[in-house]
């Protein structure tokens, strides 16, 4: 069964998440077959980029998030924009509403020193 879910990488203490595709049994950041995006929790406000038209693909073939991503997915809208595609809507127009989506989320991000 394939999950999408976060693969860490960063230094220590220093997180950012690599959000893929892998097999279930796969360690944490073993192998995985595509990587779908990124998130880097420890901007203001947190750095969310993803490749949506990949993500539907592995999700209508199957593929379940797990449930940070899930998290991630809600915040960022690609959920909300899913279903609208399961519905039936143009997938053009759905990455267009993306696009606009990510550029107002990802202003000028800043790094906080924790």
């Amino acid at each position: 069964m394939v999950r999408i879910r976060l693969r860490r990488v960063g230094m220590k203490g220093q997180p950012s998440y690599r959000i893929v595709a892998a097999e279930k049994e796969k360690p944490r950041d073993g192998r995985f077959l595509e990587n779908l995006g990124f998130y880097n929790p420890r901007t203001d406000p947190s750095t969310i980029e993803v490749k949506e038209d990949r993500i539907y693909h592995w999700m209508k073939n199957g593929a379940q998030p797990s449930e940070s991503v899930v998290q991630l997915f809600t915040t960022s809208g690609v959920l909300d924009r899913y279903e609208r595609f399961k519905a039936g809507e143009e997938i053009d127009v759905l990455m267009a509403e993306s696009e606009k989506m990510m550029a107002e989320r990802n202003i000028n991000p800043k790094t906080r020193h924790d």
